[in-house]
């Protein structure tokens, strides 16, 4: 992503006094905020006070000028405090800011080989584990200040300390913290107009002001903030210490306070899309540049004797609900922190320590979100959030850190073997369902379970996995060809039959197995398992049973019937004799396709025949109480793309629209077709959907065109139409909206991008209907975005919200999949 220049920074305004208006006022708030705040985390860290007072002042002024996100606000890193603690305790703190320095120097050499993006692939549960744990830690330590003692050296001696200090409070300490925890908490929910008006003072201000005035008022005795005087200053000198040991905390500083920052930076925008409007967004976040900034604000911070700097999310989301429109905020904010430095030593030094103590508390309380707790929850990651709490307060940052990664692996790992082999037998016929990923891992049990199948019984097996390795293929295949010499029947059914089909050993299930055998047992045990299946299904053309109940149609038979002699991977005949034997076991060749009438007229007897009887009595049922559909479904005109066929759907089902390109024209913008906008008032309307879906594919001949469109070319009809998908073609090309792919890989190219943004866009069309935007803001309807791939015969439905790489995310549908279905757009 290319450097944001400063004159793109600021987001368009009427008027630059009007930004510097705004920008000055959220600057203050973010100052009253980030100054108790700095106090309090340097003196959770052990460091000097000023320390943290530096780094919010140069964590203002040069991340914020140099950073990559405009409205971040950096200073004294929260998720840093305990390892810059452990860092003071044993190397003192000028060695500790040499390693600061250091830190610095590695952001900017991560930087300069664009690996911000890297930083963030670290699994979500392992980032909420560490902060929470971090939080635990801080909590506990402040605790022992809050009830007027001193912090131990670790969480474990910090809990086992707090029955001692429970026996000798402090009264004093005790209440100044409580009235400071009370103001904290009660501040933002104060009634009235006049709480409207108090509430414009920050609660953390509000605090430990109050703390403070009744410190002052009562006389009390207790330990305050004393800032000495800057000439004494403590500045860094060269580490001293075992080199191994230098290196661990330099990596450590590094990884913690990147992941930190860059997690920031996509909070941050992921906060101003969601609150503001496209035109008064500032430029989104290039994530390369904003480590660069954090870089060279910890390069100088370490060298001016400060404490480590990170992006805060508790200053960022304040300085965006403030109404900050660019950097100047940010920067502001710094200056002002420095001024205060200098000027208001005085008052600083009559903050209790338990008020700053209590301030912390809450925050590390804080850093244990019940909303993250939710989602590792529902996406069943528990074990490494919890392993990684656990371990942080333990054993420290870094140590948590590898162990909650190890513990995902083997998580990942224990997935990935986890596989449930059944077998039951119905109606005389024995299904075997795999469920899971079929290694080498399974193929005792997969071995176990075909064992006990009868020699020419007949066999269902459902593979529901993404993945087969090669041990589990031969098992399965070694014990399919057996299971047909002896007369059985097989079908297989399942995603992993792709990699089976594709190997060329299963083409109609059986009909590609036989070749490796010779030609009469092939011939017996196929005309056996075909008469098998005309006396079950009646007297299906094709009779496919790979892509049942779909086979009948001309193209598939057409298309099997030309490619079966010449399957990939399947055994040739030995002799010229074989081969003869062969091609006649086949039987004659296909008849020539039929086109035009004749293809039509064939199909229509085919249905009459074959599947007219099965829904003739549904099909009356829906003659004689009317249509009553459950969706809109808005999908292209594309032939291969079959809607009943990959929603499972059938008749009364869905409401379906196809045109070219699955677009929305806007209300006012369809000229001289209004057919969409009408079919989305009828089914909003008058049949009253529940949902509406827009479903793009991969391979889209409209997106193709929009790619290839040259200005000033020869206007036609269809040129006409694919103007309605140009804000499509503006929004991939944008850099104020979120990019989407599909999850677990990028798009494939520039159209297979145009189509799933696509998407998007024409859900944002959807919006612009006022039938969609009543029932959406009633709640009683919902939009879905879905994407079909053709070539892997894959749906993907659009994920709520954004990934931490920034992306709408277009995930894959399986088997289990339907509960997750009711996902918004």
């Amino acid at each position: 992503m290319a450097a944001t220049s400063p004159t793109a920074d600021r987001a368009p305004h009427k008027g630059h006094r009007a930004d510097l208006h705004a920008d000055l006022s959220a600057s203050l708030t973010v100052f009253l905020i980030a100054l108790p705040l700095s106090l309090g985390i340097a003196l959770a860290t052990g460091a000097p006070l000023q320390a943290g007072l530096v780094a919010a002042a140069v964590g203002g002024m040069v991340a914020g000028r140099l950073g990559g996100t405009p409205l971040l606000v950096s200073g004294p890193a929260t998720g840093l405090t305990v390892v810059t603690a452990e860092l003071i305790q044993h190397y003192g703190w000028r060695t500790t800011c040499a390693i600061t320095v250091l830190a610095g120097c590695c952001q900017l050499g991560l930087a300069a080989l664009r690996t911000a993006r890297s930083a963030l692939m670290v699994s979500p549960a392992i980032v909420h584990g560490m902060l929470a744990g971090v939080g635990v830690t801080i909590a506990l330590a402040q605790l022992h200040i809050v009830l007027g003692g001193t912090p131990q050296s670790s969480a474990v001696a910090n809990v086992a300390g707090l029955p001692d200090q429970l026996a000798n409070l402090q009264p004093a300490a005790l209440g100044v913290s409580a009235l400071t925890l009370l103001v904290l908490l009660g501040w933002p929910r104060l009634p009235g107009r006049v709480g409207l008006a108090l509430r414009k003072v920050p609660a953390a201000l509000a605090a430990v002001a109050t703390a403070t005035a009744f410190a002052a008022l009562t006389g009390l005795s207790l330990p305050r903030v004393d800032l000495p005087s800057w000439r004494s200053h403590a500045l860094p000198e060269l580490p001293e210490g075992p080199v191994l040991g230098i290196m661990a905390a330099v990596l450590t500083v590094t990884l913690v306070g990147s992941v930190e920052s860059l997690l920031s930076a996509v909070a941050t925008d992921k906060l101003i899309a969601s609150q503001r409007r496209t035109g008064n967004r500032p430029p989104r976040a290039d994530l390369d540049r904003e480590l660069r900034g954090q870089g060279a604000a910890n390069v100088l911070s370490g060298l001016l004797g400060g404490l480590p700097i990170a992006g805060g999310a508790v200053r960022s989301v304040a300085n965006v609900k403030s109404g900050a429109v660019s950097r100047r905020s940010v920067m502001l904010h710094g200056l002002w922190i420095l001024l205060a430095a200098a000027l208001l030593v005085p008052v600083l030094d009559l903050i209790p320590l338990a008020a700053l103590a209590a301030l912390v508390m809450a925050l590390g309380v804080q850093m244990v979100n019940a909303t993250h707790l939710r989602t590792v929850t529902r996406h069943r990651e528990i074990p490494v959030y919890v392993t990684t709490i656990a371990a942080v307060v333990l054993g420290g940052v870094l140590e948590g850190v590898a162990i909650g990664i190890a513990v995902a692996v083997a998580l990942a790992l224990h997935r990935l073997a986890r596989t449930r082999i059944t077998l039951e037998v119905q109606d005389g016929v024995h299904r075997v369902w795999a469920r899971g990923q079929l290694t080498f891992l399974a193929v005792p049990r997969l071995s176990r379970v075909l064992n006990q199948i009868p020699p020419g019984g007949r066999v269902v097996v459902e593979l529901d996995g993404s993945f087969m390795d090669h041990a589990a293929y031969e098992t399965l295949q070694d014990w399919q060809h057996a299971h047909l010499v002896h007369g059985g029947s097989l079908e297989v059914t399942g995603r992993s039959t792709t990699r089976m089909a594709g190997a060329g050993h299963s083409g109609d299930r059986t009909h590609a197995a036989h070749q490796s055998h010779p030609a009469h047992s092939a011939h017996s045990a196929h005309s056996a398992h075909r008469a098998d299946q005309r006396s079950h299904r009646g007297p299906h053309r094709g009779g496919h049973q790979c892509c049942r109940p779909w086979t009948p149609w001309m193209n598939h038979c057409d298309h099997r019937q030309a490619a079966e002699p010449m399957i990939p991977g399947a055994a040739a005949a030995p002799d010229a004799m074989d081969a003869l034997e062969s091609v006649e076991a086949a039987g004659p060749p296909p008849a020539p396709r039929r086109r035009g009438a004749g293809q039509l007229a064939s199909g229509i007897s085919a249905f009459q025949r074959d599947t007219a009887p099965h829904v003739r009595e549904e099909l009356a049922r829906l003659a004689r109480e009317g249509q009553r559909p459950s969706q809109l479904f808005l999908t292209c005109a594309d032939s291969r793309l079959v809607t009943s066929m990959i929603t499972a759907s059938g008749p009364g089902d869905l409401f379906t629209v196809r045109n070219v390109g699955n677009l929305v024209p806007l209300p006012g913008a369809e000229s001289t077709d209004d057919s969409v906008a009408a079919a989305i008032e009828y089914a909003v309307d008058v049949l009253k959907v529940d949902s509406i879906t827009v479903c793009g594919h991969s391979g889209c001949g409209a997106m193709q065109a929009l790619l290839n469109s040259t200005p000033g070319a020869p206007m036609t009809p269809l040129r006409r139409w694919l103007r309605h998908g140009l804000p499509s073609l503006e929004r991939m090309a944008s850099r104020h909206h979120a990019w989407v792919r599909i999850a677990g890989r990028l798009p494939a190219d520039a159209v297979e991008q145009l189509c799933l943004t696509n998407v998007v866009q024409q859900l944002e069309h959807l919006r612009a209907h006022e039938s969609v935007a009543r029932r959406l803001a009633e709640g009683t309807l919902e939009l879905h975005g879905m994407y079909f791939h053709v070539g892997e015969a894959q749906a993907y439905l659009l994920s709520e919200g954004e990934d931490f790489f920034d992306c709408r995310v277009f995930d894959s549908v399986g088997h289990q999949a339907a509960e997750h279905v009711g996902q918004h757009a």
